[in-house]
């Protein structure tokens, strides 16, 4: 499985696991297609996302302009987690691929609109990690 597919098979787990409250293995063996098994990259994407929470939550909220976390739309903030415990725990996967990759998640499940949003949290986000 290829990264940009293990990313977006993280995010349609981490929106069931949002919704649902699915254990993060039930919910990743609910997004595979019949063909396809969880590497490790897949595996650590969702878990680490959710180990790292406690984390990752605040630093999106500090990088939101006039929303709420809760606000954000369900998808669009599992990209945001996803691609934010990509920037800070997977160190060998350059900032800039975290961050387009999330950008065209985004376009895909939720148009322009979207990927912009998430290019303008994300981008505030890798600023102030460049420093």
């Amino acid at each position: 499985m290829n990264r940009r597919i293990a990313r977006l098979r993280a995010v349609q787990a981490l929106y069931q696991i949002d919704l649902t409250e699915a254990t993060w293995n039930e919910a990743l063996t609910n997004t595979l297609e019949d063909d396809e098994t969880a590497d490790e990259f897949l595996e650590e994407a969702v878990r680490g996302t959710l180990d790292y929470a406690e984390i990752i939550n605040p630093i999106i909220k500090k990088h939101l302009q006039h929303w709420t976390l809760e606000r954000v739309g369900n998808v669009d903030r599992a990209i945001l987690r996803e691609a934010v415990h990509e920037m800070l725990y997977m160190d060998d996967i350059p900032l800039h691929v975290s961050v387009n990759e999330a950008i065209e998640i985004a376009k895909a499940f939720g148009g322009e609109e979207s990927g912009k949003f998430v290019n303008g949290v994300l981008s505030s986000i890798l600023k102030e990690y460049e420093r």
